[in-house]
């Protein structure tokens, strides 16, 4: 796909020539080429060299040190600190305030948790693939699986990211209504802690710099119909109408999938130390014991075709 002719071949020097793709870099670290072109342009890494055709060829060093911007950044680091710390040839690891991160064991260890989401399913799940979708196509997405949810699926642990509570002033009346039937219900935005609510949907603050205000989530899970969606806004959309944003998503109802990501939200709430969430965490420690049924799973994807195909449709 990525072929070089003859006359290419001849021009490079040997290690030229063993370069990576930008897609081959991509496989090896899970970072889309998407993702990787607007790192590129956004904050000047990663450094291609470019072939005489203009395609863009890395170094096999690049996975190593891409992998670290990625473990950094999942680890709470920004992006633009994770990418200035590889820049200026160092590899250790940060902690989430942008300092060389110390374990120190115990009680006290930094959680291996990523408090992220899409991270926690592109680093357990690297089958799911990750689309790049426009803001219009997510709200469909999102507005299925709840719908699907709240009228198949009863007693499940539920889930929703929205950024900011503007976000969720649009949807509150449609999670009030998701809540009446789940075990548990939260969501996540820039609440002040004085909005923290003591009956369902739990409200979550998150800080500023936390990932999970970066990301679109939707996360049921349930016995006969686990859905989780998950996705994250690209960068450098300033001028991009707003339904035309793009976000690099993914989402699956693969159970073990599910309450993985289920976990991750679960602790995040707990953290912030919101009613109820210790005792979610502790249910979903154990394996899910989900029985999916199919019926629900292909009335959940017609959903998702007609919402999609027809956004205004609910």
């Amino acid at each position: 796909m990525n072929a070089l002719s003859n006359a290419e071949q001849n021009e490079l020097r040997p290690d030229e020539a063993a370069g990576l793709t930008i897609g081959e870099l991509a496989d090896r670290t899970g970072v889309s080429a998407a993702t990787l072109r607007v790192w590129e342009t956004r904050y000047g890494f990663p450094v291609p060299h470019r072939l005489p055709s203009g395609h863009r060829r890395y170094p096999e060093s690049l996975v190593a040190t891409v992998q670290t911007v990625v473990a950094n950044r999942d680890g709470g680091v920004r992006l633009d600190v994770a990418i200035r710390h590889v820049l200026a040839g160092t590899d250790a690891p940060l902690s989430g305030g942008g300092e060389p991160a110390v374990s120190t064991g115990g009680a006290h260890a930094r959680r291996a948790e990523p408090p992220s989401v899409f991270a926690r399913l592109r680093r357990s799940h690297p089958h799911l693939a990750a689309q790049r979708l426009r803001k219009s196509t997510l709200i469909g997405l999102s507005w299925a699986i709840e719908d699907e949810f709240c009228a198949r699926s009863h007693r499940a642990h539920v889930f929703g990211s929205f950024q900011l509570q503007r976000h969720y002033a649009a949807a509150e009346q449609r999670w009030t209504d998701l809540a009446r039937t789940t075990a548990s219900t939260f969501v996540f935005a820039d609440f002040p802690r004085e909005l923290a609510t003591t009956e369902l949907p739990y409200l979550v603050p998150l800080a500023a710099d936390h990932p999970m205000r970066r990301e679109w989530t939707v996360v049921c899970d349930s016995a006969d119909l686990p859905a989780a969606l998950s996705a994250w806004e690209l960068p450098g959309q300033h001028d991009v109408p707003d339904r035309d944003r793009l976000f690099e998503a993914m989402w699956t109802v693969e159970p073990v999938a599910v309450r993985d990501a289920a976990r991750v939200c679960a602790a995040i709430a707990a953290d912030a130390g919101v009613l109820g969430a210790a005792g979610v965490v502790a249910d979903l420690e154990s394996p899910p014991d989900a029985r999916p049924d199919p019926m629900l799973a292909t009335s959940l994807f017609n959903r998702v075709l007609a919402y999609v195909d027809h956004p205004h449709r609910r």
